[in-house]
This record gives structure tokens, sequence and C-alpha cells, in this order.
């Protein structure tokens, strides 16, 4: 070497393989409680999972449910009935989207004519380790929760495992496409994101509370005339998804699957349990909810979501065309307002059945450790969290379940709001 300086050689694989283990080891007491061990711990808990799922297929009775009635509706679309107001099954009128009748007519063929259930139990459970890497991905990406928290993500609940591979609803592969968009939002693909998620939104409506965030997030990143395209985008894949039916019957179509005025039975629900039964049915009560929830979503979207120095029109122009210099928004900033969006609606909601517990039930920790209030300790989000799944898990739902559900709920929407908005990658440079 010239001048006789010697270049220092960089470690090779295996001293850096000794090196984080030597870390590991001098840091075991806080492998649960950092968020850098975000990775190592749910890889842990994901292939433990493997075999979770497996004894659950293997040794608790299955229960049938909804899955013959999926059967039904999709058998009637293979023997050539495109008109959505003649397709029904066991449980009643087929409801869902078109995307739902392509998906579960692969698995009618898969299973045997869905005969086979225990094969669709085993499909099933690989829809639910694909989910679960893909909310891990968005945690690992965010680190906004400590590791020890993903046991009661995946291990700890029994209704979510019953969800997937007892009951085999179409809610949670809705949900594992949401979170793969969700995955290609954070990954700056936002065409790509688009695109599943209106697969998502072709399988099951609920996906639709996230559309709010999703606006917003679009108007941020892109304004209004480049966000035209990707709305464009979407309609035309449900469009498209639904021709067959909508060239035989499109008012038929578009009011079965698309219902937005659908009566639930109050024998059902899980979180109007306390109200008499007279009120849960009236139509003036469900215009209240839905003003309610618009109004949330409004306020988080002005007081929330977009910077206090921002007008709104303000987001509606090009990123290079504000006047305040636009700022990227961060992970945290993106999943936030996504989750927030659904988990409004969640609280909102006219009735919930106990499988949409899994439409919010992977991003409560997300939302719970981004709370502002800072008298919700870990034991107080931890708490949360079990009332949750215990209010979910009361069989039929009580009073005291249901008041349980809407106090966790409350107590978490207005942590939410009190939070300190995650900063922008503009202001993040600012403070370094």
């Amino acid at each position: 070497m010239a001048g006789g300086v010697k270049k220092k050689s960089s470690p090779g694989p295996l001293s850096r393989v000794w090196a984080t283990l030597r870390k590991l080891w001098q840091e075991k007491h806080l492998i649960l409680f950092k968020a850098e061990y975000t990775i190592l711990v749910a890889s842990v808990l994901w292939f433990l999972e493997i075999g979770i799922n497996i004894w659950v297929i293997q040794k608790v009775a299955y229960t049938e449910i909804d899955w013959k009635a999926y059967m039904d509706e999709v058998e009637g679309v293979i023997n050539g009935t495109y008109d959505y107001t003649q397709l029904k099954g066991d449980t009643g009128p087929l409801v869902y989207p078109a995307g739902f009748v392509y998906i579960f007519t692969a698995l009618y063929y898969v299973t045997n004519h869905g005969v086979n259930i225990r094969l669709a139990q085993y499909l099933f459970a690989v829809f639910y380790l694909l989910t679960l890497l893909l909310v891990f991905r968005i945690y690992h990406r965010t680190k906004k929760v400590p590791p020890y928290v993903f046991f009661f993500v995946c291990c700890a609940s029994y209704r979510i495992h019953s969800i997937f591979v007892l009951r085999l609803f179409n809610d949670p592969v809705a949900m594992m496409m949401l979170f793969g968009a969700v995955n290609f939002f954070l990954d700056g693909r936002w065409t790509l994101g688009c695109v599943l998620y209106s697969l998502a939104v072709s399988v099951k409506m609920n996906v639709l509370l996230f559309a709010p965030g999703l606006l917003f997030l679009l108007l941020s990143e892109f304004g209004l005339m480049r966000t035209i395209p990707k709305l464009s985008l979407c309609a035309a894949i449900q469009l498209l998804l639904g021709l067959p039916f909508l060239m035989e019957n499109p008012i038929g179509y578009m009011t079965r699957s698309f219902d937005l005025g659908r009566q639930f039975m109050f024998t059902w629900t899980v979180n109007w349990r306390f109200l008499p039964e007279w009120l849960f049915l009236s139509r003036y009560f469900h215009l209240v909810l839905l003003a309610t929830h618009l109004l949330a979503l409004l306020l988080f979207a002005l007081r929330r979501w977009k910077r206090p120095e921002e007008s709104i029109m303000e987001l509606l122009k090009e990123p290079g065309k504000r006047v305040l210099l636009a700022q990227k928004l961060t992970s945290d900033q993106m999943v936030l307002i996504l989750f927030t969006s659904n988990f409004i609606g969640m609280c909102f909601s006219r009735s919930l059945h106990y499988q949409f517990y899994v439409w919010y039930f992977h991003t409560l920790p997300f939302l719970l450790w981004s709370g502002g209030v800072k008298k919700l300790a870990h034991l107080l989000r931890v708490l949360i969290l079990g009332l949750v799944e215990l209010s979910w898990n009361t069989y039929p739902s009580t009073i005291y379940s249901s008041a349980a559900l809407h106090l966790c709920h409350l107590i978490m929407l207005l942590s939410l709001w009190f939070a300190q908005p995650p900063a922008r990658q503009g202001e993040k440079a600012k403070s370094q």
C-alpha cells in the first residue's frame, strides 16, 4: 500500500454472525422489548404458528357455518347462472362482489366441489400464515410495537384461528389481500397496491373502510390529477370482474354485492347487545352512526392526518406546486392513517359479527402503541388487548361484553386523537 498504510479488512460473514450472536446474548433480557428484534421474535412465532394451525385442524372440530353456502353460490355460477338475484346458499343470497366468486370457484375445484373440508382448512392455514408474514413485515417497517406483543397477535387468539381454519370465512381472504396492498404502499408501489386493494374489495366490501385513509394518502402523495387514474384503475378492476354479472342483471349485481343498506340481525351483534332491539333496528340509529362515522373521519383528516399549517385544498395540488414544500409520508404515518380509517369504521359500525374480528385484529397493537396518552403504559395496553379479545370470545354476546368492547374502542380512539402525529421525512431530517 502507498505510504505504508494498511487498509483495514472488513469482517467476514462468520465474524458478523458471531458479533450478532454476542449482541443477542448481551441483550437477551431486551429481545422482547426492543423493536429492532421484531424479525427475530416474529420468525420464531411464525414457525410456532405452523404447528399450532396443524394441531387446531387435527384436534378441534370443524364447524359448518358459511362454507357450504359459499360452495352452493359459486356452483350456481358454474352451472351458468349470472343473475345475482338467483344465486343463493343455505344461509341466504350471494351478497359478495365478483372477486369472491372467482376465488371461491377455484377453491371449489381444488377441494373436490367443496367436499374435502380438511384440504380447505389447510389452504386457509396457508392464508393465515401468509397474512402473518404480511402483518409482521408492516410492524418491522414501522418499528412501533415491542416484540412481546406479537404473541397476542398470533398464538393467543382463539377467535382468529377459528375464523381462519375452523370456519373458513371469506373475511380472512379479503384481509390477506388488504395487508398485501399496504405492503405495496409502504414500498412506494402505489399502482400495484391499488390493484391489490381493489381485488380485496372485490372479495368483501368491508375493505372499503380503509378507503378514506387511502384517498388521503393518494392525495397527499400525488395531488388530485394524478390520483384520479389510480382511482379509475380501482373502479375498472371492479367493472371488469363484475362484467359477466353486470351484463346479465346490472341492478341485481350492484344491489346484492354492494348493499350498503343491508339489515343485520340483533341475534348476532357483538357490539350493540346493551341496546334494546327496537333501537338497534331503527333506521334513525343507523343514520346517526353513519353521520358520526363521517364526522370522525373528517375531524381526523383535518386535525390529525394533515399538517396543521397546510390547507386541505393544498392536498389537491400536485406536490411540486404546493405553497408548503411537500414532505414524504413516513411508514408510520401511512400505516397510522390507513389503520385509523378502518378503526373508526369499526367503532361506528351498525353491527359487528364474530367473523368481523379479523377486520381489525392485526391492527390493534399498532393503534394502541401509536396512542398519545402517556398513561397508557404497557400493562394497560395489554389489558385493553385482553378485554377486546374477551369481548369477541364471549358467545353469545352480553350487555357487559359489548359495553366493554365499546369502552376499549373509546379509549383507543381518544388515545389516537391526542397522539402526536408522526413526523414526516422532511421534518425528521430537520430535527436531526
